[in-house]
């Protein structure tokens, strides 16, 4: 035997390995390397004690709550976080955002979108090369020419958008009157 594994280059333990493997599940599946997967896992819980912490956990919280010591955090959203925030009149805001989509051919075009946060209707849209300073003031223009100067205009830190954001040229569109917020 120890002569058969110092040719094959194995050790001996390797060896009965191996036997004992094509003993119990035929000769092919010795031929397979075996899983490496741990028998069993040192972090692994059984049941009983998860059961038992959860159990801990939910008296440790009813003490908490008890003492003062938590903050009480309700099971249900209140009904007024299911109700959507809207603006109370028409062009009281309007919001702009800019998406880059990609056509057949792998040709890149920005869609500008422009809508009134009242009634979420679309303003005004400009399909554009690149999202530019220029296109978001296009398309801005274009609303007001159709729907009149709304009282304020959110828009995320898009490049076009943002200043601070490398983009030749790139100003906030915004025209006197109008106050420009930028969302986070």
């Amino acid at each position: 035997m120890t002569s058969f594994c110092r040719q094959e280059g194995i050790n001996r333990k390797t060896f009965y390995a191996v036997r004992a493997r094509a003993r119990s599940q035929g000769q092919a599946a010795a031929l397979e390397p075996g899983s490496t997967r741990p028998a069993s896992s040192p972090t692994r819980i059984s049941d009983q004690v998860g059961r038992q912490a959860l159990e801990v956990r939910a008296s440790l919280a009813r003490v908490f709550r008890r003492e003062g010591v938590s903050r009480p955090e309700p099971r249900k959203r209140p009904r007024a976080a299911w109700r959507r925030f809207v603006y109370p009149a028409p062009n009281a805001c309007w919001q702009m955002d800019a998406t880059e989509y990609v056509l057949a051919g792998g040709r890149k075009t920005v869609i500008f979108q422009l809508i009134d946060d009242h009634s979420r209707l679309a303003v005004a849209s400009l399909a554009a090369d690149a999202e530019t300073s220029q296109a978001a003031i296009e398309v801005f223009d274009k609303g007001v020419a159709a729907h009149g100067v709304p009282q304020r205009l959110l828009t995320d830190n898009g490049a076009a958008l943002n200043p601070t954001r490398p983009c030749p040229g790139a100003s906030p569109p915004s025209r006197p009157g109008t106050p420009h917020l930028a969302s986070a």
